[in-house]
């Protein structure tokens, strides 16, 4: 039988479901500070699912590009809460406001490299529809 070596890519993709499927490997950033100026917060890989927790007294403003930051397109984390684990695929997130020191990011990361998700703007999804 000869030796036969695929030609295919092996590296999973940001749409392989199997890296999806599988527990994620553990993220956490804390004592993040965005009150003075907005945050990117880079994740090493491709999340499966990311949480944000906002243990101050002020409303945290979270987006998925720097742009959606500055305009309508990202959502807030009130004061003293935190989000439900959300299952979305990004490598960046961009934080605003809240208090000084008392955010911090929980995520689950797959094997995907954040090459995955790059796009003509960057390792975000900004050009997006509601994105920004």
């Amino acid at each position: 039988m000869p030796n036969y070596t695929p030609t295919w890519p092996r590296n999973a993709g940001v749409n392989h479901v199997g890296a999806y499927q599988v527990s994620g490997r553990p993220f956490c950033s804390g004592n993040l500070s965005a009150n003075s100026s907005a945050i990117k917060v880079t994740f090493p890989m491709v999340t499966r699912w990311v949480q944000i927790i906002n243990t101050g007294t002020a409303t945290l403003k979270v987006g998925f590009s720097l742009i959606g930051i500055g305009s309508n397109e990202y959502f807030e984390v009130k004061a003293g809460t935190a989000t439900v684990p959300l299952e979305l695929k990004i490598s960046e997130i961009f934080l605003s406001g809240g208090d000084a020191t008392t955010t911090s990011i929980v995520a689950g990361l797959t094997s995907i490299s954040p090459a995955g998700v790059r796009t003509d703007a960057g390792n975000s999804w900004s050009g997006s529809e509601g994105v920004g």
